[in-house]
């Protein structure tokens, strides 16, 4: 299923729904030759309100996971924002230092931003990512607990700076993660296999046009296969063509290398 998360969206949704309409169409034809309309139609009382309960059952359930996973794509976005938007906050306030110190945090912060957006963003599509600082935060955190406040113009100054690059290191934790939020299996289970159950239950039910019914099944095969590919590419925030965009990183880069 990796696959699915390298191509378009729309090549992704047109794909998969090809696919499970088609097996849905399939099993639908075998009852339909198995069993006359006559048969079937025996069971539609009964039959129709066990569909409309557990329709709503699995409604739910999709619905609660969709809104988890786009909450965690929107975290992932957030934290990606802050983090840049720190970075390049905390790069104008070291202009305020003197030299070499500010020197050494505008480097340092530049090596950073460059070793995440080449690295870090890359291998969190393979949760490859370690939790604990990069080498390039390490060494300027250590660099602003070991600088002598006399350093700074004023104590104010160092103060706020030590602040925000502590909020930068945590604002890459979070976004790690919401990158490694992922829908359980058992959850994933529960999708798919309510997914096949409500599909295969508009299989008992014997309409006269069969035409139509192949129009409703196709239909239905269609929406659920879109929604459980929405959760998919949901659930890997820095993975794909859909992947959460590196373009604040990309310009706050650009402008830290321009000074």
């Amino acid at each position: 299923m990796q696959f699915l998360l390298n191509l378009p969206a729309w090549i992704s949704f047109l794909l998969a729904s090809v696919i499970t309409t088609s097996i849905a169409l399939a099993g639908l034809r075998f009852v339909r030759k198995k069993y006359p309309a006559e048969v079937l139609k025996e069971n539609h009382e009964v039959a129709a309100i066990i569909f409309n309960a557990f329709g709503l059952l699995y409604g739910v359930v999709v619905a609660f996971v969709v809104f988890v996973t786009w909450s965690g794509y929107d975290d992932a976005t957030k934290n990606l924002q802050l983090e840049a938007s720190q970075t390049i906050d905390i790069f104008y306030s070291a202009k305020a230092f003197p030299d070499p110190v500010s020197k050494t945090i505008q480097q340092g912060l530049k090596d950073y931003t460059a070793s995440v957006y080449n690295d870090e963003l890359k291998r969190m599509s393979t949760s490859e990512v370690s939790l604990y600082s990069r080498a390039s935060l390490r060494k300027l955190i250590t660099f602003f607990n070991e600088m002598d406040e006399k350093s700074a113009p004023n104590r104010q100054l160092y103060a706020e700076s030590l602040r925000r690059l502590n909020d930068l290191a945590q604002y890459r934790r979070l976004r790690i993660f919401a990158g490694n939020n992922t829908v359980p299996l058992v959850v994933w289970l529960v999708l798919l296999i309510g997914g096949v159950i409500t599909v295969a239950y508009t299989y008992f039910f014997g309409m006269k046009n069969v035409r139509a019914q192949y129009a409703m099944t196709a239909a239905l095969t269609v929406t659920i296969t879109l929604i459980l590919v929405l959760i998919y590419i949901l659930d890997h925030p820095f993975t794909g063509a859909s992947r959460v965009s590196t373009t604040p990183l990309k310009e706050v880069m650009e402008i830290m290398q321009k000074g």
